[in-house]
């Protein structure tokens, strides 16, 4: 991604978290993380981060999805020693978002996964998540999900956050950016 596609995303995220009610200071616009998972098509494969506070025991973190994006399946692996990875917890603020796990497949899924990457996608049970809407989501629990029509905004609360550890079933996921 180039720093001009990078700004110009986190604009567009600081106005969808406006229109979820949600305050921010110009540093944190500034330092929002945007990540594309380098696969290049931030529209589609993506999310825009703002994390308040990530420690060794907990993380607090908004996640902004633009209209359709996706974040890609992956889980959250344990950790060194008794940890088990990491746990969290999804709050919907705004828009729809389709949560989708393992579990019972849903006959009829609102999220869509682009033609030829569906190798990618195994976790079939969809979870609409609507504002107000939350769910947690276990340690090591296979998980991806995608904004509706309008994007959507959801608070993450969870134990604390190891991004680099975490397991993507696509193997061209790279989750930490890099920016061009």
């Amino acid at each position: 991604m180039t720093r001009e596609e990078t700004d110009r995303a986190r604009k567009q995220a600081a106005v969808l978290l406006y229109q979820a009610g949600i305050a921010l200071t110009p540093v944190e616009v500034e330092m929002m993380e945007v990540a594309d998972f380098g696969l290049g098509n931030l529209p589609r494969y993506g999310f825009e981060i703002i994390t308040y506070v990530n420690n060794a025991r907990y993380c607090a973190k908004e996640i902004v999805l633009f209209p359709g994006q996706i974040c890609p399946e992956h889980y959250h692996p344990p950790l060194a020693g008794s940890n088990p990875g990491k746990q969290e917890t999804f709050r919907c603020r705004w828009g729809i978002v389709y949560l989708h796990v393992p579990g019972e497949p849903t006959l009829f899924p609102k999220a869509s996964v682009p033609p030829g990457d569906e190798a990618f996608f195994t976790a079939p049970r969809e979870v609409v998540l609507r504002p107000g809407d939350q769910y947690t989501l276990p340690p090591n629990t296979l998980h991806w999900f995608q904004a509706g029509d309008d994007g959507a905004v959801l608070s993450e609360f969870s134990s604390a956050s190891v991004d680099e550890m975490d397991v993507w079933t696509d193997p061209r996921i790279k989750r930490i950016p890099i920016y061009s």
